[in-house]
C-alpha cells in the first residue's frame, strides 16, 4: 500500500500544463525507478543468500568501476559520434554483455572452491575495483575536455535518461528473470542453509549457485547500464528487507525487497523533485546512506 501510494503521488502531484508530456515523462522515470529497484534489490538479496552474509552485495565486486572503465575506453578509442551511431539499445546491450561476462568469470573463480571466504571475496572485489579505477584515471587524463565532460555525465547514476526502447528491453529481461527466480524460491530457502544442508536435502548446490550468480550478474548489469553506478543501494534495501520481512523464506523476502526498493527510490525522487526542487542528487544520498550502513555492518560483523 505504501509503494502504491508513493507511485500515485509521484504521478499525480502538481499536475498542470501539458498533461500528456508530463505524464509520459513521469511514467518513463517511474519505470526506470521500478526496474532499478527490482534489479538491485533482488540481486543483493540473492547474493547474500548465496554467500550467507549480509554485508556482501554484487556491487562491491568491481562492476561499477568496470562500467566507468568501459565508458572511458569507449570515448578514448571511439569518438562520441560513433558511439551515438550504435543507438541507445545497442549501447545498452553492449554494456550489459560486457558486465555480465566479467561477473560470470569472476564469480566462477571465486566460487570454484567448496566454501566462500569472506575476506577473499572482499579482497577480489577491492583489487578489481582498484585496477579498473586506475586504468580509468589514466585514460581520463588523456581525453579531451569535451570528451571528459561527456564521460562525467555517465559516471554518476541518473534516473531520468533511459530511453523508452531501452526500458522495454530491460523490462522484458527482468520479467523472464522474475519467473525463473520465483520458481526457485523454495530452493533458495534450502540454499540459504549452506552447502552441506542443501546437498543433504537433495539440492544440486553447485548448479543452482552458478545459475543464481548468472542471474545476479544480469540484474546488476541491467541496473548499471540503465542508470549508472549504484554501489550501496542493494545493500541498503536488502538489509531493510531482513528487518521488515520477519522471515527467512524467500516467498516473503523477494516481494518485500522489491517493494522496499520502490518506496526508497520513488519516495526519494519525489522528495528531491517536489520538496528540494532538484537541488541535490538522489544517487549521492543513497550512496552516502548505504556506505554508512556498510561500515556499520562491517564493524559489527553482522551475518545471516
Amino acid at each position: 500500500m505504501l509503494a502504491l501510494a508513493v507511485m500515485a503521488i509521484y504521478m499525480t502531484l502538481n499536475l498542470s500544463g501539458n498533461l500528456r508530456y508530463i505524464l509520459l515523462h513521469r511514467g518513463q522515470v517511474l519505470a526506470t525507478l521500478l526496474l532499478v529497484a527490482f534489479a538491485s534489490g533482488v540481486a543483493a538479496l540473492l547474493f547474500q543468500t548465496v554467500t550467507h552474509n549480509r554485508i556482501l552485495t554484487p556491487s562491491i565486486m568491481g562492476m561499477e568501476s568496470l562500467f566507468i572503465l568501459i565508458q572511458t575506453l569507449a570515448l578514448f578509442f571511439i569518438d562520441a559520434d560513433a558511439l551515438n551511431s550504435l543507438g541507445t539499445v545497442g549501447k545498452f546491450v553492449c554494456e550489459s554483455l560486457l558486465l555480465v561476462i566479467f561477473s560470470v568469470l569472476l564469480y566462477r573463480w571465486l566460487f570454484a572452491s567448496v566454501g566462500v571466504d569472506l575476506h577473499r571475496v572482499l579482497l577480489a572485489g577491492l583489487v578489481s575495483g582498484t585496477l579498473f579505477n586506475s586504468l580509468s584515471s589514466l585514460m581520463q587524463r588523456l581525453l579531451s575536455p569535451g570528451e571528459f565532460a561527456i564521460l562525467q555525465g555517465r559516471m554518476f547514476a541518473t534516473f531520468t535518461r533511459a530511453a523508452p526502447e531501452v526500458l522495454a528491453l530491460a523490462a522484458a529481461i527482468v520479467l523472464v528473470i522474475t519467473l525463473i527466480i520465483w520458481r526457485m524460491r523454495h530452493q533458495l530457502d534450502v540454499l540459504a542453509l549452506g552447502r552441506d544442508a542443501a546437498v543433504s536435502l537433495g539440492v544440486c548446490w553447485r548448479q543452482k549457485t552458478l545459475v543464481l550468480l548468472i542471474l545476479i550478474a544480469v540484474l546488476v548489469a541491467i541496473s548499471t547500464a540503465l542508470v549508472g553506478p549504484l554501489t550501496f543501494f542493494g545493500l541498503l534495501v536488502a538489509n531493510l528487507t531482513w528487518q521488515l520481512a520477519g522471515s527467512h523464506r524467500h516467498q516473503y523476502l523477494l516481494p518485500v525487497v522489491v517493494l522496499t526498493g520502490i518506496v526508497t527510490l520513488v519516495g526519494g525522487q519525489l522528495i528531491l523533485e517536489r520538496l528540494l526542487h532538484m537541488s541535490g542528487s538522489l544517487s549521492v544520498v543513497i550512496e552516502f546512506t548505504g556506505g554508512g550502513l556498510f561500515l556499520y555492518l562491517l564493524i559489527n560483523k553482522v551475518r545471516v
